[in-house]
């Protein structure tokens, strides 16, 4: 009598199917198991990332200063981390001090505008407080001096405000006078791109 073999090799196929896939159902629910646990210690992380990565520190400065200026917190803050990274002691190359890095010229022009003349000297930058009054009180003079144009602002307080307003001018760089289509300096090119990234973190991350 002849064995009934093809009825065997089909119960073995399909035994071995779904051996195949019930490792394949495991290892997608071990996979998926995964993604899930990364994605919890990501969320229960990302707070501390935030917080290291764009902090904000001096809060009740900035606050302050912030409501005293008519300035967005968020930009403040933007503004202080390219500058000297939160370092109130940082001095750049070119002797611009303190949190919001104002060099000495700038220092006595604001100190002349708040009469602080013989108050203070450049190097008292180092202190937090002041530092941020002067940053603040020169990123409000140019809020107002260019109509609120956030990259020309950026611009004029990294190059300067007269060959900012030169700039402008030019039909090369800015076709209606108040925006610059173009930024011929590289480094504050890059200045103005570095503090706009920082600024749409800080206000992605908390809020406008």
């Amino acid at each position: 009598m002849r064995k009934n073999t093809g009825s065997s090799r089909s119960r073995k196929t399909h035994r071995r199917k779904l051996t195949v896939c019930g490792k394949i159902v495991v290892a997608a629910f071990v996979v998926m198991v995964a993604a899930v646990l990364v994605w919890l210690i990501a969320m229960s992380l990302r707070p501390v990332y935030e917080d290291t990565v764009y902090p904000r520190k001096y809060a009740d400065l900035v606050e302050d200063a912030a409501k005293t200026y008519d300035l967005d917190d968020n930009l403040i803050y933007a503004v202080i981390k390219t500058e000297s990274g939160f370092d109130p002691e940082a001095v750049s190359v070119n002797e611009a001090r303190g949190l919001m890095q104002v060099t000495e010229d700038t220092f006595d022009w604001i100190s002349g505008k708040l009469g602080y003349e013989d108050r203070y000297v450049h190097e008292d930058l180092s202190d937090p407080a002041l530092g941020i009054e002067y940053g603040c009180y020169l990123l409000h003079y140019l809020m107002e001096l260019f109509d609120g144009e956030t990259e020309t602002v950026l611009a004029a307080y990294h190059a300067g405000m007269t060959i900012t307003q030169t700039w402008l001018e030019d039909p090369a760089y800015s076709s209606d006078g108040r925006t610059l289509d173009t930024i011929p300096y590289a480094d504050t090119a890059h200045y103005v791109s570095k503090v706009l990234d920082n600024y749409s973190h800080y206000r992605e991350i908390y809020g406008e």
